[in-house]
């Protein structure tokens, strides 16, 4: 993935206090997934920049 849609800056990449680490929550299968890894500088069509800001600038 491209430094611009990296993981940590995703709203989909959340912290799991189950397993105390961060993954991913978009609901995808198998294939989805292997075509993600299998194509590294693609950029992830799940990728939702995470602006937590978003919501308080309408306000």
């Amino acid at each position: 993935m491209s430094e611009q849609n990296s993981c940590e800056f995703c709203s989909n990449y959340v912290y799991d206090e189950e397993y105390e680490e961060y993954g991913c929550v978009v609901n995808m299968d198998e294939d989805d997934l292997a075509r993600l890894l299998q194509f590294k500088n693609s950029s992830c069509p799940y990728f939702s920049y995470g602006d937590e800001y978003r919501i308080a600038r309408k306000q």
